[in-house]
């Protein structure tokens, strides 16, 4: 019985030991120090907008979201809308800074480069 106890007591205490790791951390370090980017301002001049379709989304959120997001975090990108539901895409972009090639290879290497395909570019 006195085996049994030390046993617990030593499996407790090491629980203890392990699990009450003391979790402060250096406030400095996660502070983001980044400035983040300000976009140019996009002339009238220079303002084009693509329509294109793009092949092998399968989800709202995981496909249409993500790449919404990798279009959106390019230079020169006003805006972009993905609709998951008809497959298709609007980008309003600068054709000084971007061109529609650059936009069909975002989009078709986002993931893992073999997942989607652009089609139907429209200017």
């Amino acid at each position: 019985m006195n085996f049994s106890k030390s046993i617990v007591s030593v499996a407790l205490a090491s629980l203890l030991f392990v699990g009450c790791k003391d979790k402060t951390t250096d406030p400095v370090s996660e502070t983001d120090t980044s400035v983040p980017k300000v976009k140019k301002e996009i002339t009238a001049a220079n303002l084009q907008t693509a329509t294109f379709s793009i092949d092998g989304m399968t989800c709202a959120i995981g496909c249409a979201k993500t790449i919404e997001k990798e279009l959106s975090g390019l230079e020169g990108i006003q805006n972009a809308t993905i609709d998951f539901e008809k497959k298709s895409a609007v980008v309003s972009f600068d054709k000084s800074i971007l061109k529609s090639e650059t936009i069909t290879k975002v989009v078709e290497n986002t993931g893992d480069g073999k997942t989607y395909k652009v089609s139907n570019m429209k200017l």
